[in-house]
């Protein structure tokens, strides 16, 4: 090429050859399938072993009062996470902490609870919901005392509490499998991101901290969490839950993936508390709106989309057909106020909306490990989770209540803590054998060792084309739900076990794509087999309630052929 090629020369023969690339994609020629070029000899990997009584997983808001909770219980403690302390996952997006306070507020707690339950549909677990009020502001005072609203990372004000306990963090490390032995938790195993290192942890008891996921959407900070704990603990025998469920926070049409510019509002701003307003939010009237419009939607508030001139759509309760007062972007002692001149949404966000920022995450707290009882335990003996990562139902299936995803988060961290501490105590560590070990490691290794198979990347993309649309994912009919499940069994069938590493980056990768997938498969049978709408949850060929059929949650478990299998339990009872 010359040396004196124009920018625009440059740009024309750029898209030239992206499309020879598309056509070859078309044609099946080139599909992300290629040679792996491993930088790493599997055989020469390092294994590292630790023995604690509580593994607390992830360490987030959840992650740091379940470890706090479990060394002050009497436990010996161990924290491992994927990302850095205070600095993972949704947590320092997070600005906003419910702090209920029976002196101030205009509910008594039961009225809180009923009103909840009013709002999400019934769809909420009243226990959960009781306890968020009940214990947050203990959990906020505790903050306080660790500098937590006096920057706005929180790195620092995490550390404090965990050093001054002498709590080992294990940071950059992706935890990949749950070990089970004699039907019981018995610890965890993954590999370091930054070094050749395979980690195996022996525990009598597991918290799984580690937030919801998504199908790494852009414009919205959830890019490093993929379901990762609720697959784990599916893949060993646990229940999960709240896979139909839908997330309707929205980007920005002008640099939709730009992250920070769409929400920098959030990122740079203290965090504070708020206290009770009730809402019923975060659904998916926008996108019925646009699907119905078919044209961007001019910035409004969550509230407001009943005044536009568009019949159907999703069910809105009576009482929470919000006004301009009780549903306008909380104040800035609220922690979420947008920058000076601009009306509604996100903070930084200006112009029109679009959906999908977060596509592939379920309404906060509705999603997650099956809890047996109000202590966050699991269906698997030893196991525990909390916040994100466990299908409490504390607001139901809608946003409720701003601030109660930290603040359950929190509540849910230092319960858990304290449960798993007490379990500890009545049980011996169950030794982990050869052959699991084995198994595991083989399992970690394999996109390594392959000669050739998919990218992890590309098989993503393939995924997000199939699962983001908005008739896809949000606006729901049988015949493309169906269509979607048949594209996302064969990346199950045929793609999955191909993908490839190239080093421990890409690796990460590889495991994260493998939990989407499962957790797509999750979504599009839980959103056929939910035959109404509800909060969340909307079925175009199912547009209205139906309270005599689906008066149910929908629990997920692996069947003993290995097959996903589905179950209905009653709203406000707990699992057999």
């Amino acid at each position: 090429m010359s040396k004196n090629i124009s920018r625009r020369e440059f740009i024309t023969v750029s898209g030239i050859a992206a499309a020879g690339l598309a056509a070859f994609g078309s044609m099946g020629m080139y599909s992300g399938w290629g040679k792996n070029e491993a930088e790493i000899n599997t055989n020469e990997m390092e294994s590292t072993n630790f023995s604690v009584d509580v593994l607390v997983i992830g360490s987030g808001m959840a992650g740091l009062f379940a470890a706090v909770k479990a060394h002050d219980a009497g436990a010996k403690t161990m924290m491992v996470s994927k990302g850095r302390l205070g600095s993972s996952g949704q947590t320092p997006f997070a600005k906003g902490i419910f702090e209920f306070d029976a002196d101030t507020s205009k509910y008594t707690i039961d009225e809180f609870v009923e009103m909840v339950g009013r709002s999400a549909l019934n769809t909420n677990n009243p226990a959960y919901t009781r306890q968020v009020a009940v214990h947050s502001k203990a959990r906020v005072a505790e903050l306080r005392q660790w500098g937590f609203f006096d920057s706005p990372l929180y790195n620092k004000s995490f550390s404090k509490p965990i050093t001054e306990r002498n709590i080992p963090a294990v940071e950059r490390v992706t935890i990949t499998h749950l070990i089970k032995e004699d039907g019981k938790i018995a610890g965890a195993a993954g590999f370091s991101i930054d070094e050749q290192k395979i980690y195996f942890f022996n525990a009598k008891s597991v918290i799984l901290c580690t937030g919801a996921g998504g199908f790494k959407p852009n414009g919205f900070p959830i890019c490093d969490l993929t379901h990762d704990g609720t697959i784990m603990a599916y893949n060993i025998g646990a229940k999960v839950t709240g896979k139909e469920w839908n997330d309707g926070h929205s980007g920005q049409t002008k640099n939709a993936a730009d992250c920070y510019g769409g929400w920098h509002g959030m990122f740079d701003q203290k965090p504070s508390t708020t206290s009770v307003s009730i809402h019923h939010d975060l659904g998916v009237d926008m996108n019925y709106l646009a699907y119905v419009n078919g044209n961007p939607l001019k910035m409004t508030h969550p509230g407001e989309m009943n005044n536009m001139q568009v019949t159907g759509g999703p069910y809105r309760p009576d009482g929470f057909n919000q006004d301009e007062k009780d549903n306008k972007p909380p104040s800035s002692s609220e922690g979420e106020r947008p920058p000076k001149g601009e009306k509604g949404g996100p903070p930084g966000m200006g112009g029109s909306m679009v959906g999908g920022s977060s596509a592939g995450m379920a309404i906060h707290k509705s999603e997650g490990l099956v809890p047996i009882n109000d202590k966050c335990a699991s269906t698997i003996p030893g196991l525990y989770a909390a916040g994100d990562a466990l299908g409490s139902y504390m607001a139901g299936a809608i946003y409720t209540q701003i601030g109660s995803s930290l603040a359950g988060s929190a509540v849910q961290g230092a319960i858990a803590g304290e449960a798993a501490a007490e379990y500890a105590v009545t049980v011996d560590f169950k030794t982990i054998s050869d052959g699991q070990i084995k198994t595991i490691q083989q399992e970690i290794t394999a996109p390594l060792e392959r000669e050739s198979g998919y990218s992890p990347a590309w098989v993503t993309q393939t995924l997000q084309g199939v699962m983001i649309p908005n008739f896809v994912l949000y606006i729901k009919k049988e015949n493309m739900l169906k269509a979607a499940l048949a594209y996302i069994e064969e990346l199950r069938d045929h793609h999955m076990p191909m993908l490839r590493a190239a080093d421990m980056h890409e690796l990460r990768l590889a495991h994260e794509t493998q939990n989407m997938i499962i957790s797509a498969e999750m979504k599009l049978k839980a959103s056929i087999m939910r035959t109404e709408s509800r909060c969340s949850h909307y079925r175009l060929d199912y547009p209205e309630l139906d309270n005599e059929n689906w008066q149910a949650w929908i629990n997920i478990f692996k069947g003993s052929d290995g097959k996903m299998q589905f179950e209905k339990q009653a709203f406000g009872t707990w699992p057999e």
